[in-house]
């Protein structure tokens, strides 16, 4: 039965790997000429202005999301929570 999933297991993790590297290979995919360095050029002026615009909506997020999950490891730690 171990030796099965083991088995599944291997499987799963060769899957994985080869997902990874279509998705790698579909990523990392260049264009040629002006057009690629307009594009590269444009998402990183795009993804500056949403950082620097979304900054403290995201600092609001992230503190939420840490002070919730530390709530609820507590909760689980010492047995009062769910």
């Amino acid at each position: 039965m171990r030796e099965n999933m083991m088995n599944k297991m291997d499987g799963f993790v060769i899957k994985c790997k080869m997902g990874a590297d279509a998705l790698r290979r579909k990523g990392m995919k260049t264009e040629d000429g002006i057009d690629g360095i307009l594009v590269t050029v444009g998402l990183c002026i795009i993804a500056l202005l949403l950082c620097v615009t979304m900054k403290e909506s995201l600092e609001t997020f992230i503190t939420g999301v840490v002070s919730n999950l530390t709530t609820e490891a507590n909760e689980i730690l010492t047995g009062t929570g769910v």
